[in-house]
């Protein structure tokens, strides 16, 4: 009586099982497979948002059991093979039922549940010895196939769209951050913004993005990156405070994710209030800054490329040319990274920044994001979301990045 919204391909699905595969095979050779738990890892090897949890072996055929949904997932999923289940304690005999045991060690995607959920699965599968298998999922995940890059491309002319040709007529000082949050999510809504953006840092969460007026892009935030907001509550440091009004003379920085059927991209566009002969030297100097840190990452962002050297020179760069005290964010706002990759969350493998010394591929997606906190200001800067090319990178959330004066 039903039809699946989309069916992932079963070419897609074989090319992700292999990519999985792959990596565990170099980072847990002793493994047998690979348990996921997580819907959102889930989504991606099978084409379901499944409550349950997939056994990925080494060789033969996954075996996805679902607590709740079953005629879903069977609908959207080609996985052959899709079974109910009850308890933990099931698993081991579900898995050897569908011709696909577990094998004596196993790897696990442990970030995924929390400790009592771990202790009860290991008290239930007690003849496998675990190991950690959350690298090779979020590496298989870095590497994004044409199929995935034409929904993020996509995604990104929705994003440029809203930020650059719907939001500037639509905003104005003396709006309230609230207001404007509001806007932005009105804009969003019309492109097909599906609502939901992911975070993958256990207990990190999102909600819209930050939309921070004024001195509100330093002020402090736990979210984990250089923007401050001051956000709607203490219970919801997100969006915008309903009692914070964009002023003239002031920035708005609106950094906001866009999502299209489950991919993310990311953009900051920073307003000014009032005519562009108003911007003080110094913002405009910061700005300037962050774009020809933007335009060199860009252009340096291309295969056999390593993620430190390129956040270590910018972040020298910044040393040299006097912003190291505002650079990536104020005080204790700051952060040591340039950007992140992205796709069905925001924050995705790799990252710009010190440890991360595998060389960038062809298809990685990533958002690159310099920043600078103005004291007594705000936050200009930019960020943007860039894709891997054989010939190097391609920026997929627009081609202007100059503050929008709005009077």
């Amino acid at each position: 009586m039903f039809e699946a919204l989309e069916i992932l391909p079963a070419g897609e699905m074989a090319r992700r099982h292999a990519a999985c595969r792959a990596h565990l095979a170099r980072l847990a050779p002793e493994a047998g497979g690979l348990v996921v738990f997580s819907r959102l890892a889930i989504y991606y090897l099978t084409g379901t948002f499944g409550n349950g949890l997939l056994w990925l072996p080494m060789e033969g055929e996954p075996v996805l059991m679902v607590r709740k949904g079953i005629e879903r997932a069977r609908l959207e999923s080609p996985l052959m093979t899709v079974v109910p289940f009850r308890s933990y304690g099931d698993v081991a005999g579900l898995c050897a039922e569908a011709g696909s045991p577990l094998s004596p060690v196993a790897a696990a995607e442990m970030a995924a549940l929390p400790w009592n959920l771990a202790t009860l699965f290991t008290s239930r599968v007690k003849d496998v010895r675990f190991v950690a298998g959350d690298m090779a999922l979020a590496k298989a995940q870095a590497v994004k196939s044409p199929w995935e890059l034409a929904k993020m491309r996509l995604c990104g002319e929705r994003h440029n769209r809203a930020m650059t040709e719907l939001l500037p007529g639509r905003l104005r000082p003396g709006m309230s951050e609230r207001e404007v949050s509001h806007q932005v999510w009105e804009a969003f809504f019309e492109l097909g913004h599906s609502g939901m953006v992911r975070m993958d840092a256990p207990g990190e969460e999102i909600f819209l993005g930050h939309v921070s007026a004024g001195d509100s892009g330093n002020y402090p935030s736990v979210f984990n990156g250089p923007l401050g907001l001051r956000g709607e509550h203490p219970a919801v440091p997100f969006m915008g405070y309903a009692g914070k009004v964009w002023k003239k003379g002031e920035p708005l920085s609106v950094d906001c994710g866009f999502a299209l059927e489950g991919y993310v991209t990311d953009k900051t566009q920073v307003y000014w209030g009032g005519p562009e002969a108003s911007i003080p030297d110094a913002v405009k100097s910061a700005h300037s800054f962050c774009m020809d840190v933007q335009a060199w990452t860009a252009e340096n962002l291309k295969p056999g490329a390593i993620p430190s050297q390129i956040w270590e020179h910018c972040r020298a760069w910044a040393e040299r040319a006097g912003f190291a005290e505002g650079f990536m964010g104020l005080g204790g706002n700051k952060v040591p990274f340039l950007g992140h990759g992205i796709g069905l969350v925001v924050d995705a493998w790799p990252v710009f920044a010190k440890g991360f010394d595998e060389p960038f591929e062809e298809g990685m997606v990533m958002a690159v994001e310099p920043k600078m906190g103005v004291p007594g200001v705000g936050m200009v800067g930019v960020e943007n979301t860039f894709e891997v090319t054989a010939t190097g990178s391609t920026c997929i959330t627009g081609d202007a990045f100059g503050m929008i004066a709005v009077e």
